[in-house]
């Protein structure tokens, strides 16, 4: 370790009055000639972003290029050689872990020197940092209390019922959303576009925002949007303020530029214009937040925003194989909006990645957990391995698996499926359907969503259940019946019970999935995620019809329910050997030797809602998103596609993701299912016609669909490139798949021609006797293979 003098405390220029002035020529001097250990190691090209301390500096670190010890050790540069103080580096993070990862590698280069920078941290640690000096002439006073989301909608609530404002009809969350939407864009009430306010109570939503920022100042309280927000209107209209900012931050390092938004980038305009010595390191490759606000753009105008500005690419790979880098570089390069680099490895080609198609996504975690099996038997640690799903709903299935197999496995980034709070709440809904004297699950939901059943409710019930020794939901029945409880709560209790009564009712004579379905529905709970606007809103009611589509696997609502306790009930294994499970979000940062990436169909990845709501940018945030997938792999990269998926209730034929024919012939081996599944009817792709796949897709199934996508008369043809926002999963929305124009497959909830009883046959399960039919999803008694769950439009009338 290097350990850098600190010439005394290094807190400021009086303390440092006998040491050159920071960027004068006396400093550039010493710097030239200090000894500079730590530069040792460095490529060229890290080097080089290291060294170019004057000026606007862009360093364009590709996925495991060695950003982190780029920032660190210029940091550590900028302080051995004199060319600044450490309390005169401001340093910006996206997490406290990055913060204090970085400030502990400057200590261990530098020593403690690097107690000396007050200015290394997050965003908001540090917008908060300024606001608490300066609080008064914002409106707020030093010690402003910072509010969480749930204070934020409980304000928002009093807002709207003090204006009259039916918050069901009008949900605060909705509004909070809205606000942190304008806040990272930096727009004050007064600047809010008319057409967006219009979209909240009948046009009142910058009104209701000006009204929310006067209570926020009344109770002396800041929100998370306000950190940064307050700082640029604090900055705006006390220049004095700025300017001595401007001259306190002589160098300005950020990392992970590309996932600043509007109100990120204009505060840091705004400080770093005195000195111009701004150094941006990050990936337009890997900007994956969008959706939170994120600008591309911020990275992309880079050299525009700050003219001669050094630019430096670092693509020397240190993570991953050859063919993995080929794969991802590959696919990156279909995107328009991008500064461009390739990124390359000096290790070996290593495996080819490798893409597996599956009958259905029940059998794609089958063969994920039979490989990750036989690599557990070579001696590959679990904890090397990682499967990233595009949403959390695809785990489902996988954790089942898993738990079957007695493999040791963590979610990152959130709680088991089974774990999770609307899963947890649905649960015992069903429960209480079918076990009326569960205390537990009818103490959890009787009042979700909100019904005015609160505390107090609960305490007369509680009161009268022990008193007479029976169950909550039977004490309930007699209390709806007395006096007890004021009106307006015992008339929402009884239609309650009235419900569950009926629920209960309909155990033997309804499917037990719609059932789930009517309870979820008819209970609110559903309706409740549907008003949500908060971002996870969109992924808890996938796991909710997740849920539900699970169900088809029992024969009835208790065994279902016995199975999710004997599940949940899964000991977690106390090693830390086990496998990652995540979504594609949360593995951004991370690194594995071997990388499952499951569920690369057309309208799941890419998601249709991404195509849907931001067109071409939202096509190209997902290409970034599989860029990001491919590159967290050390040694193995596994992609999978399922031919059939259920999909809003119904089996869907999809195809696989356009992503999957922008990878490279040469770095990609498509291997065949072990069980040599059929694979579904989807359009031609270019695996068709490249001679390395034809030899491996020989089967029955697959010269099918050959057949089929010539009948199509081109199908997708190699113009994966050019689908247009909104095509492409038609079927996803439960009406046909179109392509171009061309209809690739159809599936739908009319009868099926085929009736119980019909013999047909199947290619690859041979004759059998359809025994039951639904919709196009036939259960058919195999001769020779048993029965079997398949689509109608794979198999033919025998005799």
């Amino acid at each position: 370790m290097t350990r850098v003098p600190t010439q005394g405390p290094a807190s400021g220029p009086d303390d440092l009055a006998h040491t050159p002035r920071p960027g004068s020529l006396a400093a550039r001097a010493r710097a030239a000639a200090a000894p500079t250990p730590y530069l040792s190691g460095l490529n060229a090209e890290q080097r080089r972003a290291v060294e170019a301390t004057e000026g606007p500096v862009l360093v364009l670190a590709g996925a495991g290029t060695g950003k982190t010890r780029v920032l660190t050790t210029r940091i550590a540069h900028l302080i051995a050689t004199g060319l600044a103080w450490p309390s005169g580096i401001l340093a910006v993070t996206f997490t406290n872990k990055a913060a204090r990862e970085m400030k502990e590698r400057v200590a261990h280069l530098v020593g403690p020197a690097a107690e000396g920078m007050p200015w290394l941290g997050t965003f908001h640690a540090i917008g908060t940092k300024i606001l608490r000096r300066h609080a008064e002439l914002v409106g707020l006073k030093s010690d402003f209390t910072i509010l969480d989301v749930d204070d934020q909608i409980r304000l928002l609530k009093q807002v709207l019922q003090a204006e009259n404002i039916d918050d069901k009809r009008w949900p605060a969350r909705q509004l909070a959303s809205l606000i942190d939407g304008w806040k990272n864009r930096a727009l004050q009430p007064a600047k809010v576009p008319h057409g967006e306010a219009a979209a909240f109570a009948h046009g009142r939503g910058a009104e209701l925002y000006a009204l929310y920022e006067e209570r926020l100042k009344i109770l002396n309280a800041a929100d998370f949007g306000d950190l940064l927000l307050e700082s640029i209107r604090l900055f705006q209209e006390h220049p004095d303020v700025l300017a001595d900012y401007q001259r306190r931050f002589r160098y300005i390092l950020v990392d992970e530029y590309q996932d600043t938004n509007v109100a990120q980038y204009l505060w840091l305009r705004l400080v770093a214009q005195a000195h111009r010595n701004l150094c941006c390191v990050g990936d337009d490759d890997q900007s994956i937040y969008g959706w939170r606000g994120a600008e591309v753009d911020n990275i992309l105008r880079f050299e525009h925003d700050f003219p001669g500005a050094t630019v430096v690419r670092l693509e020397r790979n240190y993570r991953s194989t050859g063919h993995i880098l080929a794969a991802a570089s590959h696919l990156i390069a279909h995107n328009e909006g991008r500064l461009g680099k390739t990124l390359r490895t000096e290790d070996e080609p290593g495996e080819k990645v490798t893409v597996t198609g599956a009958w259905d996504s029940e059998e794609e975690a089958r063969l994920i957990g039979e490989e990750i099996e036989a690599l557990q038997g070579k001696g590959h640690p679990l904890s090397e391995m990682a499967v990233l799903v595009r949403i959390s709903a695809q785990m489902r299935e996988i954790e089942d698996r898993f738990v079957q197999l007695g493999l040791p496995y963590r979610v990152i980034g959130g709680p088991r499926f089974y774990e999770r709070m609307e899963i947890r709440d649905a649960l015992a809904y069903l429960r209480c359907v079918v076990q009326p004297a569960d205390d537990l699950a009818f103490e959890r939901i009787v009042n979700t969503p909100k019904r005015g059943l609160g505390d107090a409710t609960l305490q007369v019930l509680h009161a009268h259940a022990r008193a007479a020794r029976i169950p909550l939901m039977e004490a309930a029945r007699f209390i709806v019946e007395t006096e007890e409880l004021k009106p307006k709560p015992r008339r929402t209790l009884r239609d309650l019970l009235a419900n569950f009564s009926r629920w209960s009712q309909s155990l033997e004579a309804t499917p037990h999935t719609e059932l789930a379905e009517t309870v979820l529905e008819e209970s609110g709970y559903t309706e409740m995620w549907q008003k949500d606007r908060s971002a996870e809103a969109a992924g808890r009611l996938e796991n909710l019809k997740e849920l539900v589509r699970s169900l088809e696997e029992f024969p009835d609502l208790p065994s279902f329910l016995e199975h999710v306790s004997l599940v949940m009930d899964a000991v977690e294994s106390d090693s830390d050997d086990r496998v990652s499970i995540m979504t594609l979000h949360a593995a951004k940062g991370l690194e594995f030797d071997t990388v499952f990436l499951p569920g690369w169909e057309e309208g799941l990845f890419p998601n249709q809602r991404a195509l849907d709501e931001s067109g071409r940018a939202g096509l190209e945030e997902e290409r970034r998103l599989a860029h990001v997938g491919l590159t967290r792999a050390r040694r193995r990269a596994k992609l999978y596609f399922a031919s059939n998926r259920r999909i809003h209730g119904l089996w869907n034929s999809t195809i696989p993701s356009r992503f999957i024919d922008e990878l490279p012939e040469a770095s990609v081996e498509v291997t065949e299912a072990p069980a040599a599944y059929t694979y579904g009817s989807y359009g031609q792709s270019r695996f068709d016609m490249a001679e390395p796949f034809r030899s491996s897709y020989a089967t029955p199934g697959w010269q099918r669909a050959q057949a089929n996508s010539a009948g199509w008369g081109g199908g997708r043809g190699g113009q994966s490139g050019s689908f247009a926002s909104g095509r492409g999963a038609g079927a996803r929305r439960g009406g046909p798949l179109m392509i171009e124009g061309e209809l690739v497959a159809k599936s739908t909830g009319t009868a099926s021609a085929f009736g119980t009883g019909d013999r047909v046959f199947h290619l690859k399960f041979g004759p059998g006797t359809v025994a039951a039919v639904d919709g196009n999803k036939l259960t058919v008694d195999f001769d020779k293979a048993g029965r079997k769950m398949v689509l109608d439009s794979f198999v033919e009338r025998g005799s």
